[in-house]
């Protein structure tokens, strides 16, 4: 089950871009999921499904916009490397 929302967006704003509605329907929810994985909101595999698209591709993504994929820091990892 998926919930419908309503979002009004000036049409200036869709010409200023030069997309289609449904071009910016699918922006908006692709760039929502990256800003709402992100912020730790949500999985990358929960992101990907409400972008619509599979999680290798939503992950390819989050590297061009320099999302990071990983939440363990430098130290963590330097830890994990070490085995201490």
């Amino acid at each position: 089950m998926e919930d419908i929302l309503t979002v009004h967006i000036p049409n200036e704003i869709r010409h200023t871009l030069n997309r289609t509605p449904e071009e910016m329907e699918r922006d908006i929810r692709l760039y929502s999921a990256l800003m709402l994985f992100r912020l730790g909101k949500l999985s990358s595999g929960t992101a990907s499904v409400m972008a619509g698209i599979p999680r290798v591709m939503f992950l390819d993504l989050c590297s061009e916009y320099d999302i990071p994929v990983s939440q363990i820091t430098t130290e963590e990892l330097q830890r994990e490397v070490s085995g201490g």
